[in-house]
């Protein structure tokens, strides 16, 4: 029988394209102007609360993916005059999410299928995300992401004030090391059965020195060395039962003070916590208000998804079936529940605020 590489090399690739190196789709999309200041203030006051140097609560809400820059525009325009009636208690983010972790198979998000036709047109989708991150920036509001591929951020991740590595990868040798070179802050999930120790470990793992392969801003290939990043902290997000209520956080922060590792907390209110339906976040939201003004001092930010409308549905076939503003994974709770949600959770934990400043 005869020989032939091609039977052991790409033997199930189909094809290729390649795409233009980050520096060129940076010049392309140049950040500047206030879009950059928006990003360095960002960075800076999450640093800040994650350091214990100002007494906000940082709060990560928008949509659970993001499929129309349009519409992503509108809900970045109300939440930023929202952002700035409730600025002296919350400091808050819109989640800007384009890479969907699946849990089989289905829509991987703008950057992958930016059409929502299958085509997958990746060099679309990295200039349609970029574009859209540089709009939101430039209206005043700080930006957080889910860090999911290793190549993505070299494109996106100097549009970022915060980053999030999923419940999926967490446990990702890979992700911690791209974690430990990132600039901004990074939030680690509990995994998705609720193992805190997991994401304790992650912490540690990108808090440290790594060497990994990436991209250059050329689109080289090179080896990457990092310090460690200083600001990483844990995200409970449920697993096989919710984990925001008091004694579950107060068992993470053992963990975390066990592992010398300041226990700053964010508590995700959707996913396991809301058991899967999105209508039950402000019921977590609550509950952790009880908690702050309970003396609780360890949570330091929330995650709500949120969309202009409420519930998820369907790709449908003709996409001009799309219903406006309503999700196409997770479903959300509605622009004007989270509004009220949010008004009634800075009123409530304002003086609990003040007494941690104090």
């Amino acid at each position: 029988m005869s020989q032939s590489a091609s039977e052991i090399e790409n033997y199930h690739i189909i094809g290729h394209e390649e795409l233009p190196p980050p520096d060129e789709v940076k010049k392309e999309f140049p950040l500047q102007g206030k879009a950059l200041a928006t990003v360095v203030e960002g960075h800076r006051a999450v640093k800040a609360i994650l350091d214990g140097e100002d007494h906000r609560l940082i709060v990560v809400v928008g949509p659970c993916s993001i499929h129309n820059p349009e519409e992503a525009l509108e809900y970045a325009r109300r939440l930023k005059a929202l952002a700035d009636e409730l600025a002296d208690e919350l400091l808050i983010l819109m989640r800007v999410y384009f890479e969907k972790p699946r849990t089989s198979v289905g829509w991987e998000g703008l950057i992958y299928d930016p059409h929502l036709d299958g085509s997958h047109r990746i060099d679309h989708g990295i200039r349609i995300g970029r574009k859209l991150m540089l709009d939101i920036a430039d209206i005043g509001l700080p930006i957080a992401i889910e860090a999911l591929d290793l190549i993505s951020p070299q494109y996106l991740q100097d549009l970022v004030s915060w980053t999030a590595i999923g419940a999926r990868t967490t446990e990702s040798p890979t992700h911690r090391k791209l974690a430990s070179g990132i600039s901004s802050a990074i939030g680690f999930k509990n995994n998705v059965n609720g193992d805190t120790m997991v994401a304790i470990n992650a912490i540690r793992s990108a808090s440290a020195p790594h060497s990994f392969i990436s991209v250059t801003g050329q689109g080289k290939v090179a080896v990457f060395r990092t310090e460690g990043n200083p600001h990483c902290h844990l995200i409970l997000r449920g697993g096989k039962s919710p984990n925001y209520d008091a004694e579950s956080v107060a068992a993470c922060e053992a963990e975390m003070k066990t592992a010398s590792i300041r226990p700053n907390i964010m508590v995700d209110c959707s996913h396991a916590n809301s058991g899967k339906d999105a209508a039950r976040q402000p019921e977590v939201l609550h509950d952790i208000a009880e908690q702050i003004n309970q003396g609780n001092g360890s949570i330091v930010g929330v995650m709500i998804e949120s969309n202009l409308e409420e519930g998820n549905q369907p790709i449908p076939d003709d996409l001009a079936d799309i219903r406006p503003g309503v999700s196409i994974t997770d479903a959300c709770i509605g622009w004007d529940l989270t509004a009220t949600c949010l008004r009634d959770f800075a009123a409530s934990v304002s003086g609990a605020l003040k007494k941690r400043s104090s």
